[in-house]
C-alpha cells in the first residue's frame, strides 16, 4: 500500500509540474472570443495575439470547471473516491434540473398551462401563442389532475394517492412504447427476412452478392428458428442446424455489443480530445 502511495504521489507531483509548465508557457485552459455581427464567439489564442480576440474568463473558468470533473469522473478508474462521489453527484443534479426545466418550459407550460390559459401564458411566456382557447379545451383538466396527484407522492400521507397516475403514465408509455417496437423492430425484421433470393438489379442482370447476401440472411434466420424450436430434441440434422443457430446468435450478439462498446469508445475519445486541445492545448 505504502508502494502504491508513493507511486500515485509521484504521478501527481509531475501531472502538477506539468500544468505549471503548460499554464506558463501556453495557458492551460484559456479560452478567447471575438466579436462577430454583434455577438461573441469562440476562437483561439493566434487571433489574441494579433489583437482582434480577448480572454474570456468566463469560458475559462467552465473550460477548468469541465477538466476537473472530467478527471474526476476518470478517477473512477483507480478507486472509488471522494472526488469521483462530489463529482458523480453533482453531474446528476445537474442533469436532473436540466431536464427538469427543458421538461417544463416544451411540455408543461405550452401543452399545458397553454391550452388552459392560453392568453395568460402569452402575456407572461409565449408570445406566438394564440390567446384563443381551443374547442374542447376542459379536457386538458384531467393531465393537471392526474399531475397533482402524482405530486402527492412528496406529502407524508396521502403517497397512495400518487399511485394511481403513476400506474397510468406506465401503462400508456408501456404501450406507446410496445407499438414503436412491434413497428420499428418487429415487423421490420420479419420485412427484412421475406426478402427475393436471388436477386436482379435495375436493369435486370443477375446481382451475385446481393443474392449471397439474402441467402445467408435466409440461412442465419432458418437456423436460429431450429435454435428456439423445442418440440423435436436437437439431435442428428436438427441439432447441427441449431448449432449453426447459436453461432449465429453469439455473432448477432457480438456485433451489438462491439457497436455498444465502440459508442462508449467515442464518448472517451470525445472527452480526452477536449483535455488535451481544449484544456491543455497539445494537440
Amino acid at each position: 500500500m505504502k508502494r502504491e502511495t508513493l507511486i500515485w504521489t509521484v504521478l501527481l507531483v509531475a501531472a502538477g509540474g506539468f500544468l505549471l509548465y503548460r499554464s506558463a508557457t501556453v495557458g492551460v485552459g484559456t479560452a478567447y472570443v471575438q466579436q462577430l455581427d454583434d455577438h461573441w464567439t469562440g476562437t483561439n489564442s493566434i487571433d489574441a495575439e494579433i489583437g482582434v480576440a480577448q480572454l474570456s474568463w468566463p469560458r475559462t473558468i467552465g473550460v477548468w470547471i469541465a477538466a476537473l470533473f472530467t478527471l474526476g469522473i476518470l478517477s473512477f478508474l483507480y478507486r472509488d473516491n471522494p472526488l469521483y462521489r462530489v463529482c458523480e453527484s453533482v453531474v446528476v443534479g445537474v442533469s436532473a434540473a436540466y431536464w427538469m426545466v427543458i421538461g417544463f418550459w416544451t411540455v408543461i407550460v405550452p401543452n399545458l398551462l397553454g391550452k388552459l390559459w392560453p392568453a395568460q401564458v402569452q402575456s407572461w411566456a409565449m408570445p406566438g401563442l394564440s390567446p384563443v382557447r381551443e374547442a374542447h379545451w376542459y379536457v386538458n383538466l384531467i393531465p393537471l389532475m392526474l399531475g397533482i396527484m402524482l405530486l402527492w407522492r412528496l406529502a407524508p400521507r396521502g403517497a397512495w394517492i400518487g399511485r394511481w397516475p403513476l400506474a397510468f403514465v406506465i401503462g400508456t408509455t408501456a404501450g406507446i412504447r410496445m407499438m414503436g417496437f412491434i413497428e420499428a423492430d418487429f415487423l421490420s425484421q420479419i420485412r427484412a427476412g421475406i426478402e427475393p433470393v436471388v436477386v436482379f438489379d435495375s436493369a435486370g442482370e443477375f446481382a451475385f452478392w446481393d443474392t449471397v447476401t439474402s441467402t445467408i440472411m435466409l440461412l442465419s434466420v432458418l437456423a436460429c428458428l431450429v435454435y428456439f424450436f423445442f418440440s423435436f430434441e436437437h439431435k442428428g440434422i436438427v441439432g447441427r442446424i441449431s448449432r449453426v443457430g447459436i453461432w449465429v446468435l453469439m455473432i448477432t450478439f457480438g456485433a451489438a455489443f462491439g457497436y455498444t462498446v465502440m459508442g462508449r469508445v467515442a464518448l472517451l475519445a470525445i472527452r480526452l480530445e477536449f483535455l488535451f486541445n481544449d484544456w491543455l492545448k497539445i494537440m
